[in-house]
């Protein structure tokens, strides 16, 4: 219920006096045109359609003159227009206009002259026009007609309710009648109900124009955390935070701000839940589409770690354009559990181009070229090397080898007891020498074992002993059967002999 002032008008006796004697507010819409003497606002027009032109139809007024009817009010809802000439209409008389005579089909802003024609304008829910004059507590008092006296609270001189009195006052504006009680003594008028009606007409007729992917023009209405609302000219869309640019947008007041003019791209229309959600990225090029040719494989680039992840560190190249530093290329040939081992966010860092995929919208970074990184040669599973602690970790030691690669020895293959402190018993830099027990040419990887260096030593003095006792027989047995046959030769000899 809104809310309600007592009316008690000064000349209330005159004002009953006059609504006796003028006519009533359905006698007024029975008039035609075609009586002699100057048209009122709300008066009857009967004419007939003489002309379509641009956005009006034109009808005859009595011969003398044209009326001009805006040509939207005869659009039906299949948004054909229902109307030609020769047809005779019903309208009313609304103003001069630059000389024109206007007139509506949709009776708005009608000026009733009497308690009884305002009586049935709210009947009728025809709206009527009326002069705001002064400002009451709570809201504004407005006549209509020149002489009725109706009350127009804050709330609904306006969609948002503006208490700004110089904005209103002396205005003729369009109210609909909400209540009317008490013989009209309280007659309470809304100009926003109004232009609520309009807009979702507004509204209605746009949302039947839009489709997703089209680009359209709009003004922004609000900033909020998660993005901007913007005015397509009676209903509003969403900008989402991730839509307002290809570059990471932490604040939305830092690109946008309220009342600039943007042109954007519907991706996706909701009108069960009236969802409107808009791009501001998408008119803007992709900048993935020029990162083969901006950025070559094997070229340093210069960049800020923006995420770390547990796969790799994320580089921003620039807006749009982020480059992934895989962990196994990330420790410069170390093993690394993790990328806060070495980077951290914020910090800015070169490295070099790996592969790029334009497609995909992926490129892949690493802390060396891949010229250097490709030539690596890794070892080979057995192979025993020679290294230096450089770095003792809770599950084994960092091993970097003489040929300038790392090695990881897990504890299990460090051949110490459980328990044994490693950063006390190998310092970094103390000199050891391990064997190759796994090779992961495709993470670049090398795990060493401490332990199994004697294991490996003692099977080969074991393998070198057992070659030799072999040989030591076969030479044996050579010479057992060169003995035999030598004396063979010399019994032979003396039975001849």
């Amino acid at each position: 219920m809104l809310e309600k002032i007592e009316m008690n008008p000064q000349n209330e006796g005159d004002a009953d006096e006059n609504i006796e004697e003028e006519e009533s507010f359905a006698l007024l819409f029975e008039k035609n045109s075609r009586l002699p003497g100057r048209l009122e606002p709300g008066q009857k027009v009967i004419s007939r359609v003489v002309s379509i032109s641009g956005d009006f139809v034109y009808v005859d007024m009595d011969g003398k003159s044209e009326g001009a009817i805006d040509l939207k009010e005869f659009k039906n809802e299949k948004g054909d227009y229902s109307i030609r000439i020769g047809d005779e209409i019903e309208a009313f008389f609304a103003s001069f206009q630059n000389g024109v005579k206007r007139l509506t089909t949709m009776k708005h802003g009608l000026s009733i002259l009497s308690l009884s024609g305002i009586r049935d304008a709210y009947d009728a829910n025809l709206p009527v026009s009326g002069k705001v004059s002064g400002e009451l507590k709570g809201g504004f008092e407005v006549y209509v007609g020149g002489k009725v006296r109706c009350f127009c609270p804050f709330s609904q001189i306006d969609l948002k309710g503006n208490h700004e009195k110089e904005t209103y006052l002396g205005q003729v504006f369009s109210f609909k009648v909400v209540e009317y009680e008490e013989n009209g003594r309280n007659i309470i008028l809304s100009r926003r109900a109004l232009l609520e009606e309009e807009r979702q007409i507004e509204r209605d007729r746009i949302k039947q124009t839009l489709e997703v992917g089209m680009e359209v023009a709009g003004t922004i209405r609000s900033i909020q955390k998660f993005g901007a609302f913007i005015d397509l000219g009676g209903i509003d869309g969403l900008i989402p935070l991730s839509e307002i640019g290809w570059g990471r947008t932490e604040n939305t007041e830092d690109v946008l701000s309220v009342g600039q003019e943007v042109t954007v791209k519907i991706i996706s229309i909701d009108w069960e839940k009236n969802r409107l959600t808009l791009s501001l990225k998408a008119t803007q090029s992709d900048p993935f589409l020029s990162a083969a040719e901006k950025y070559p494989v094997d070229s340093l680039v210069h960049g800020t770690i923006v995420r770390l992840t547990p796969f790799g560190a994320f580089v921003n190249l620039e807006p749009g354009v982020d480059g992934l530093i895989h962990i196994s290329r990330l420790g410069a040939g170390r093993r690394i559990k993790h990328p806060k081992e070495v980077v951290e966010e914020g910090q800015v860092v070169d490295a070099y181009v790996y592969e790029v995929d334009p497609k995909n919208k992926r490129i892949s970074l690493s802390m060396e070229s891949r010229q250097k990184y490709e030539a690596a040669v890794l070892p080979k599973i057995g192979d025993i090397l020679d290294g230096v602690v450089e770095k003792v970790l809770p599950s084994g030691i960092i091993l970097r080898l003489n040929d300038g690669m790392t090695g990881f020895i897990p504890n299990s293959e460090v051949g110490t007891l459980r328990g044994t402190n490693h950063n006390r018993m190998f310092p970094v830099g103390t000199g050891m020498q391990v064997i190759v027990k796994e090779v992961d040419s495709a993470r670049n990887r090398v795990t060493l074992s401490r332990s199994g260096v004697s294991e490996k030593l003692e099977q080969e003095e074991l393998n070198q002993y057992m070659n030799k006792v072999v040989n030591d027989e076969k030479t044996d047995n050579r010479l057992g059967s060169l003995g035999e046959l030598l004396r063979a030769a010399m019994d032979k000899n003396k039975k001849t002999g």
